[in-house]
This record gives C-alpha cells, sequence and structure tokens, in this order.
C-alpha cells in the first residue's frame, strides 16, 4: 500500500444525504462536501460517487472538474467502505475490498443496514478498472494508516475490538494486514480519539506524513480525557522503530476545542431505528489530524478559531511543497467524522 503523500491519479468521495446522519436534510454537510471536493480537485482529479436521487443536485453543486457517477451506499463515508488500493513492484494497481460492517455491526454499529456500503469497494474497482481482493476480514480504511515503505500504524482499539474479527488474535490481525497491505511491520497504539463513535480509528489520532514522521494529535489539558490518550501515543511513538529500523519523529498538534454539539444541531438530525442517536451535548471527535493529503495540496479541518491558525502552522511546515488548504468542516464533524473519513486516494499506477 503506497502512503499518501505518494502520487495519486485521483480521489474517490461519495455524496451525503441520509438524514439521521447529517442534519437539516444534509444541506450543510453537502456544502461542506463540495467546498472539499473543490479544495481537492485543486490538487487532483476528484470523483463522487452519488444515489440516483442525487445525482443531479450533486452535479449542481459542485465544480464542473469534478466527475459525478451515480452509486448507491449507505452513508458517505467511502475511507471506510471503499477499496485500500496496493501497487505491486511492476507498477500495477489492484483493490483491497475489507468486509464492512458499519464499525461493529449488530454489537456497537452505527447504522444497519450496510449492504449498499459493502458493495462501494467493488463498484469502485470496476470504473477504475482495477482487479479486486475481497478480503474475508472486517476492517476499515481509517482504521490503517501506512508510510509506503513496509510501515502500517493502527489502534488496539479498533482493531481488537470483539465487534470486528472476534475469532483472530492479535497475531493473526498482524498477519492479515502483511498479507493484504505488504507491510512487515505494524505499530499499535492504544485508544483513539476521544468520542471517536468510529471505536479509535487512527486517522483521528495519528499519520504519517513522511517516512520516518508521524503527526499526532495534542492536549495541554491533563484533565482532559484526551491528554492520556494521547501521552500513550507518545510513548509508544517514541520507542517504536519503523520497517527500516528507524526512530520516529512525532509532530504533536493540538487539538481543537473541546466541541459539542448543540441542541439546535442535535434537533436538525433525524432519529431513526437502527441508527446511533445524537444529542445534544455530546462531544465530538474533532481532530485536525484527519486531513487529505492530494498531489499539490493539502486540505484540512477548520472549526475552532483559538486553534486553526496554529493548525495549520504546522501543516505547512509537514508539507513544505504542498499548498495547505482549510475548509470549515464542523458539519462534516457532526455526522461523525471529517475530510480524510470521507475521501479515498487511488495511487498513480505504472505509465499513469
Amino acid at each position: 500500500m503506497p502512503a499518501e503523500f505518494e502520487r495519486h491519479s485521483g480521489c474517490w468521495m461519495l455524496w451525503p444525504e441520509r438524514p439521521d446522519t447529517w442534519r437539516d436534510g444534509a444541506k450543510p454537510a453537502q456544502a461542506a462536501f463540495a467546498a472539499i471536493a473543490a479544495a481537492i480537485a485543486t490538487g487532483e482529479a476528484v470523483t463522487v460517487g452519488v444515489s440516483g436521487e442525487q445525482f443531479q443536485n450533486a452535479r449542481a453543486r459542485l465544480p464542473p472538474a469534478v466527475r459525478v457517477v451515480e452509486m448507491s451506499s449507505n452513508d458517505a463515508w467511502v475511507r471506510d467502505c471503499g477499496p485500500t488500493f496496493v501497487v505491486d513492484a511492476k507498477g500495477r494497481r489492484r483493490g483491497v475490498d475489507w468486509t464492512f460492517n458499519a464499525w461493529g455491526g449488530l454489537h456497537g454499529g452505527l447504522y444497519f443496514p450496510w449492504d449498499r456500503d459493502d458493495e462501494v469497494a467493488q463498484k469502485i474497482l470496476q470504473i477504475e478498472g482495477a482487479e479486486r481482493y475481497r478480503a474475508g476480514f472486517v476492517l476499515e480504511g481509517g482504521a490503517i494508516h501506512v508510510d509506503g515503505q513496509g510501515t502500517c500504524l493502527t489502534t488496539e482499539e479498533c482493531l481488537l475490538n470483539p465487534n470486528r474479527n472476534p475469532e483472530l488474535s492479535r497475531a493473526d490481525i498482524e498477519a492479515e494486514l502483511r498479507r493484504y497491505l505488504g507491510v512487515s511491520t505494524v505499530i499499535w497504539l492504544g485508544k483513539g480519539v476521544h468520542r471517536d463513535e468510529t471505536g479509535g480509528h487512527i486517522d483521528e489520532l495519528a499519520c504519517f506524513t513522511g517516512p520516518g514522521h508521524v503527526a499526532l494529535t495534542w492536549t495541554e489539558d491533563r484533565k482532559d480525557p484526551q491528554y492520556e490518550i494521547s501521552l500513550d501515543a507518545l510513548r509508544r511513538l517514541h520507542q517504536a522503530r519503523d520497517a527500516r529500523g528507524r526512530r520516529l519523529t512525532v509532530h504533536r498538534i493540538h487539538q481543537p476545542g473541546p466541541l459539542y454539539m448543540t441542541a439546535a444541531e442535535a434537533a436538525g438530525i433525524d432519529a431513526r431505528a437502527g441508527s446511533r442517536p445524537r444529542r445534544a451535548g455530546d462531544r465530538l471527535p474533532a481532530s485536525y489530524i484527519n486531513f487529505y493529503i492530494a498531489n499539490q495540496c493539502v486540505v484540512m479541518p477548520l472549526y475552532d478559531k483559538r486553534r486553526d491558525a496554529a493548525a495549520m502552522r504546522i501543516v505547512r511546515r509537514l508539507f513544505p511543497t504542498r499548498k495547505v488548504l482549510g475548509v470549515d468542516t464542523r458539519d462534516v464533524l457532526l455526522g461523525g467524522g471529517n475530510i480524510h473519513c470521507i475521501t479515498q486516494q487511488v495511487p498513480r499506477a505504472a505509465g499513469r
């Protein structure tokens, strides 16, 4: 699996519409998704999968440069239900189609059914003309991050949760990651970001920004539950070695907030049987780590005027050859994730 900071041929997204995830008929979320797609499109090609009912609406709201294709799904989290692309030594590209169970299935999952989401990876691979590995292994793309040189970052909270692969041991899961991603070293962090409803995805907590370099969400508030989580992650990262034996340089980015769902925001979200309820006062899993690295830019979330500028300065320093674009993504956050969660890169194959 190539690193996200390597060259892409494009990026995939899905269009938000379900009213029990996105407030006010998903119109605010659609505006945010369109802004994110427009920002990424300044750095690489973007394709958005849209239901038949929403096709004309999405086509009107998205920039002309963004390709829109009809594609059914249960929601808009393409990082997690879409394919993970891998490339062989000759530059030939294929995709891993992980088994998707909505972050826990009937034991903690976020909605039911998820059958159309579990078909998204196959559909994208058909459109991209890439062969498919169907994995009999539950995994979401947001649960892994790689350096492209044999190292994978993940969390125990997510991958060892019995609502994913209860029959597999830690060693079994590592073997599956090596088998499908082509990695040789797995670095396990503990928990993910506090109140992350995905069950501790790595892409909220930490990510590779280059070989031997990791960005980590941080807080200086010792009373915040996130403090101990990030401190434990920092210690593990300092003790770790990557697949090439290097020590990791860790770049701390202070979290926003804490941020909470307002009563007005909660009132705009429909209740539906089988879906996770969203309530006023819920802490939101806000993190600046949840950015997307495009060919010519990095698109990062903005949601706290007290912290946004400082976070952008660090991200600019980490990616000196790319333009850093900030987008107001509170409405993506209200749905349970952010920019990285709603995007999936397609690495460049040989001759493309």
